[in-house]
């Protein structure tokens, strides 16, 4: 049995490291959290602020082989390659083609369902009592198509996702711009799906939960993580540029930088960058009522307290901070031709790095024998999954049965 006053080490104060340092202090562990930026402001910042618990299907799908050609070569997609990356990425993209099978994707949206599928209710638990309560919001989330034919063209999706008590109310007509008054006439169809949820600023949000760590008695410190002390067959330390920082179990949870670590522990990680981008629209002129994905251009838009911010657009590129014009452009050209009435004061560009896995699932779970437990690889759902990602690896450390099969997160699933 695990002891109840060990010292855990959590590396990287995203989300996803924010929300297991809390739940661990709660049990009584002492805890440190540790990153070399601020609480937040990687991925965790970028993100569209969506709580989306229907986001429950993997990146790939049946028939994505025949289909990705197209898309890569399409100016109009939104996905994107910096052709220079393309030979490093072909082992990883074989391997997610592999997971594109029926079979492949029913595991993995059971997988993603019990992981997601109650993400509002999980935030709500890990927030209640704090200063970040403030930053969730109940929403509907919508999904706006051309029309109906381009709505049944994604039956596939709809009805798995209807096999997991997700089904979405339909509206059209007049009765789209009646819900959502911002939009042009390109949309003439809404899913509408209920009970969901987003955060108004999330690198508030985080930052909020890591204040609430730091004054239950738990510690951040803002350091770059070296290595680790596995000298005696487990962990004893986490070595980093400020110094050695001694512990009985170690998290690591900082996002796509999580790969260089794992080797360190042994662990190769088929982890690959995808480059997401934003573009925040200041003082908008006009602002949507709910959160809404726009299904062929691949972006959300999310009325956040910072004003509208539009995330989207997949890039293939590594992990360059330079950011690519084309990527930008398209989206800012589909924000137009969706809002067209959309202005704003100022825009606020921005570029992040998701972490994917070719099954689309994250790694949760100790890494061998190590003491070290992952909690990273979230691809889009960082966010959403982060406050039960937390509680997961939380309740492992602290020698608690997880209430649902965690086998299919396993950090060794490649190996």
């Amino acid at each position: 049995m695990a002891k109840t006053t060990q010292h855990v080490v959590v590396v990287g104060a995203g989300i996803n490291g924010a929300a297991t340092a809390l739940w661990l202090r709660r049990t009584g562990c002492e805890v440190t959290l540790i990153d070399k930026g601020a609480p937040g402001m990687g991925a965790s910042f970028g993100n569209a602020c969506l709580l989306a618990s229907c986001a429950i299907l993997p990146n790939a799908t049946p028939g994505l082989a025949k289909r990705a050609p197209g898309y890569l070569l399409n100016p109009d997609f939104p996905l994107f390659m910096q052709w220079g990356h393309l030979p490093r990425l072909v082992p990883w993209l074989l391997k997610f083609m592999g997971y594109s099978s029926d079979t492949h994707v029913r595991r993995i949206t059971q997988a993603l369902t019990d992981l997601i599928g109650d993400s509002v209710e999980q935030h709500k638990a890990l927030a209640a009592g704090t200063a970040a309560e403030r930053w969730i919001k109940d929403t509907d989330y919508l999904f706006a198509y051309k029309d109906r034919a381009a709505f049944d063209a994604d039956s596939y999706v709809w009805d798995m996702r209807a096999e997991m008590g997700f089904v979405p109310d339909l509206v059209e007509g007049q009765a789209i711009r009646e819900m959502e008054p911002i939009l042009g006439g390109d949309i003439g169809l809404l899913a509408v799906n209920k009970a969901h949820g987003y955060i108004l600023n999330p690198a508030s949000y985080v930052k909020a939960l890591v204040e609430t760590l730091t004054g239950m008695g738990g510690r951040f410190v803002q350091a770059e993580v070296r290595d680790f002390d596995l000298s005696g067959g487990e962990i004893s330390a986490v070595l980093t540029d400020q110094g050695r920082i001694d512990c009985d179990r170690a998290v690591l949870s900082s996002g796509i930088w999580s790969k260089d670590l794992a080797r360190k522990l042994g662990l190769t990680v088929p982890l690959e960058v995808e480059r997401g981008y934003h573009v925040t629209y200041r003082n908008p002129s006009v602002q949507p009522n709910n959160p809404m994905m726009i299904a062929d251009a691949k972006f959300v838009a999310t009325p956040m307290d910072q004003g509208l911010r539009c995330a989207g657009i997949v890039e293939f590129g590594g992990l360059s901070e330079q950011k690519s014009k084309a990527p930008l452009k398209l989206l800012r050209r589909k924000v137009a031709e969706v809002f067209p009435d959309l202005r704003a004061v100022s825009e606020e560009e921005w570029l992040g790095f998701r972490p994917t896995l070719p099954d689309s699932l994250p790694m949760l779970g100790e890494i061998g024998t190590s003491g070290v437990y992952a909690a990273f690889g979230h691809q889009h759902i960082g966010l959403t999954g982060g406050a039960k990602t937390g509680r997961l690896v939380a309740d492992l450390i602290t020698g608690k049965t997880p209430n649902m099969d965690l086998a299919p997160y396993h950090p060794q699933r490649f190996t």
